[in-house]
């Protein structure tokens, strides 16, 4: 097994720009909209001061969780919903109670990838996501030409992917929308004997099933990763593994994956996930992943 560090940049955005960053915040535009976001890794000065930074919604954290809190609409004409667009996809941004917008940025880059990957197969590919939030992976998956089965608790999560879906024209395309507990899911499928081709696993840190099952990332990672590895074909094509706030390396979810997928050869990239500000330069780190393809 093969490993190499690398920097994983969303920088192939349209509707999107980090705008500014510092003192622990952040100015994003999503689509028509500027928000300001709590960011704990934005530690250092922003270009300008925050005080001036002017947006259309701002993110009020409670003390000590930067995850919690809610909105204050400082543009009274801005909805709560709006639309944008990622590479012919379209979907919905908006506001959630957990400073979130409806998707994960930064993972455009995985994104650009798998479609990559998948058109490049000589063979039709199925993909299986799991924790797949609102779907962005799995429309871009599917817009490639894949089978997709797309599993995630919020069965909310799932309406919006399905909404997404009719707003990309993608109705033709083969997309299972699974409400599910993740670890059950993928040991059922063990047990039926399902395969994929390609793999994604975007975990959060701590998160509940559909029946109130939990979730721990550093306790239940290696027995879902164990699941992961019995359900590839003979020569898949990727498995994507991404990990947000935990007290770990990339370099050991790197090797953790390695351990799984040593039999079918091939490479692991492994680094952190960030984001670039429009005009500087600057980057903005927001996760760290690894991620295996076949040589």
């Amino acid at each position: 097994m093969k490993y190499e560090q690398t920097l994983f940049l969303a920088d192939n955005w349209t509707d999107y720009a980090l705008l500014d960053s510092g003192d622990g915040f952040k100015l994003e535009r999503f689509g028509n909209q500027r928000i300001i976001r709590p960011d704990p890794q934005a530690f250092w000065r922003p270009h300008k001061p925050v005080s001036d930074w002017k947006a259309d919604a701002h993110f009020d954290a409670k003390a000590g969780d930067d995850e919690r809190g809610q909105w204050r609409k400082l543009n009274p004409k801005a909805p709560d919903t709006w639309p944008m667009e990622w590479n012919g996809l379209k979907f919905n941004a908006r506001r959630t109670p957990f400073r979130h917008l409806g998707l994960f940025q930064e993972h455009s880059v995985h994104w650009a990838f798998a479609v990559d990957q998948i058109r490049k197969a000589p063979y039709s590919t199925k993909v299986l996501n799991l924790f797949g939030y609102t779907g962005m992976m799995s429309l871009a998956c599917a817009q490639a030409g894949a089978e997709v089965v797309h599993l995630d608790a919020s069965p909310k999560s799932n309406g919006f992917g399905k909404e997404h879906q009719e707003m990309s024209g993608l109705q033709d395309r083969t997309i299972r929308w699974i409400a599910d507990d993740a670890m059950k899911f993928v040991s059922r499928e063990n047990r039926r004997g399902n395969k994929y081709d390609a793999i994604v696993l975007d975990p959060p840190k701590f998160g509940r099933g559909t029946k109130n099952e939990t979730w721990r990332f550093e306790e239940d990672l290696p027995g879902l990763l164990d699941e992961v590895a019995n359900l590839l074909v003979d020569k898949p094509l990727f498995v994507i593994l991404t990990a947000y706030a935990v007290r770990l390396s990339h370099i050991a979810l790197a090797q953790a994956l390695g351990d799984r997928l040593e039999p079918f050869g091939g490479r692991i990239e492994m680094g952190e996930m960030a984001i670039p500000e429009q005009k500087s330069g600057r980057m903005l780190p927001t996760a760290i992943c690894a991620r295996w393809r076949a040589n």
